[in-house]
């Protein structure tokens, strides 16, 4: 019972992460458009990447057709991806006491 609570929250977070990262690629989107507009850093989106966001900063990237064009986050989103999953997977390896 307390192991499928707090893999919940666990989970809760990382839906709740990659909505917000989706969101703000939206906002970030939004603002490019518009000269003199205060941005959202790049540095901001790697970091919500790394916070278990990267789903979210992926899908809204393709979504809006936002920062596409960057090597860097068409090759760093997917490489966080895989360090979100992998993350997630060793919280519940640690949850679970193996």
């Amino acid at each position: 019972m307390f192991i499928n609570s707090q893999l919940s929250y666990i989970l809760g977070f990382f839906l709740a992460i990659n909505l917000l990262s989706f969101v703000i690629m939206l906002v970030d989107k939004i603002k490019s458009a518009k000269p003199g507009s205060s941005r959202i850093s790049e540095g901001m989106l790697f970091f919500l990447a790394t916070a278990l966001g990267s789903f979210g900063v992926y899908v809204g990237m393709f979504a809006f057709r936002h920062k596409t064009r960057k090597w860097y986050f068409l090759i760093g989103i997917p490489i966080l991806m895989l360090e979100n999953v992998a993350l997630v997977y060793f919280l519940y390896l640690f949850l679970l006491g193996k």
